[in-house]
């Protein structure tokens, strides 16, 4: 089919099934009142007063997925002790399938609480396992994947990295092989220990910061050029279709290796910066899925990223508002033929 408009686009993402494999965890805040110092050492001593658990790391660019309408299948590892239980409820709260996700008696289920006292994040405590996945844990999680890709019709593949041990080189040499094989999109949003494994891969979106720890250069975020030269290190040398580098205030770069467009960011009232990165990946899925072009998906991207941020909290992006938004500020959409 051809896409004509922007609006078509937005509705053809509701056909579209994509798996997501990385490191889920929950995400607990604990809001409460401080009104005095502790006895037993200088710390302030808080008063609960609400406590709230949400769906984090892979499971939020699941989440944005889902927002947009597509199908996304989560597939992780967790624990199988109490936590699991809460991760479980906290997807079936989403409307989230657990068909992908793996239970391992050798793994804790990832949970990071913050402790909030009159809009000031005084704490962080994080209960986790970051060394990667044993073999034998590896090896069955490994078999679970290509099971859903050999028995699924899968639009395009995200892998969602926090260096927690669910991705491992193994891992990621075998679905990039799948991927390729059945010519499905592989889209990667990195972090550090497996930065060089990923090759053979369509779109790799690092941000800055991950971009510079990554390739372990010296460059100006302003400085799209040196950004460019970069990337393009990674085209020639892993086989990366596209890179796209979030730059938070100063927008996206998106390369081929042979050319880059940046796209500004729109100036806004941002309230918080969290989980914008898991909105690109997850609109950036759709449209590859979709067959889009990548500089149309980088333009997309790039106001779905600055919406999320006018909202406080990590929240998913909001399809309508994101479309209405796109139709006023993307003047060149030009036809698209899908992959489906």
């Amino acid at each position: 089919m051809e896409i004509k408009t922007l609006e078509e686009a937005f509705t053809a993402f509701n056909d579209l099934r994509i798996l997501v494999i990385g490191d889920s965890m929950i995400d607990s805040y604990l809001w409460g009142d401080v009104e005095r110092i502790s006895p037993e050492a200088p710390v302030p001593v808080v008063s609960r007063t609400k406590k709230e658990n949400r769906l984090g790391g892979a499971a939020n660019v699941a989440i944005n997925i889902k927002s947009l309408g597509a199908k996304p299948i989560l597939a992780s590892v967790i624990g199988n002790g109490r936590r699991s239980g809460t991760f479980k409820k906290l997807m079936d709260q989403q409307g989230l399938t657990k068909q992908g996700i793996y239970e391992s008696n050798t793994r804790l289920t990832t949970n990071k609480t913050r402790i909030i006292s009159n809009n000031q994040h005084l704490l962080r405590v994080d209960e986790e396992e970051n060394e990667p996945l044993n073999s034998d844990t590896e090896t069955a999680f490994l078999n679970h994947l290509l099971f859903i890709l050999e028995n699924q019709k899968i639009d395009s593949i995200v892998f969602e990295d926090y260096d927690k041990g669910s991705i491992t080189p193994k891992i990621i040499k075998e679905i990039a092989k799948k991927a390729n094989d059945q010519n499905i999109p592989l889209l990667v949003d990195p972090k550090k220990r497996n930065y060089y494994h990923y090759k053979s891969i369509s779109f790799f979106k690092p941000n800055f910061k991950e971009l510079v720890e990554g390739l372990n250069v010296q460059i100006e975020k302003t400085n799209s050029e040196a950004i460019f030269n970069a990337a393009k290190d990674m085209h020639e040398k892993q086989g990366i279709e596209w890179v796209m580098v979030t730059l938070s205030e100063q927008g996206i770069l998106i390369s081929n290796g042979k050319e880059y467009k940046h796209f500004s960011a729109k100036i806004r009232n941002i309230s918080d910066v969290s989980g914008a990165g898991d909105t690109i990946i997850g609109i950036s899925s759709v449209g590859l899925a979709l067959g889009l072009s990548p500089w149309i998906i980088a333009e997309i991207s790039n106001i779905g990223g600055g919406q999320v941020c006018e909202r406080p909290g990590v929240v998913p992006v909001e399809k309508q508002q994101l479309l209405k938004e796109c139709q006023t500020l993307i003047k060149d959409f030009k036809p698209h033929k899908t992959n489906t």
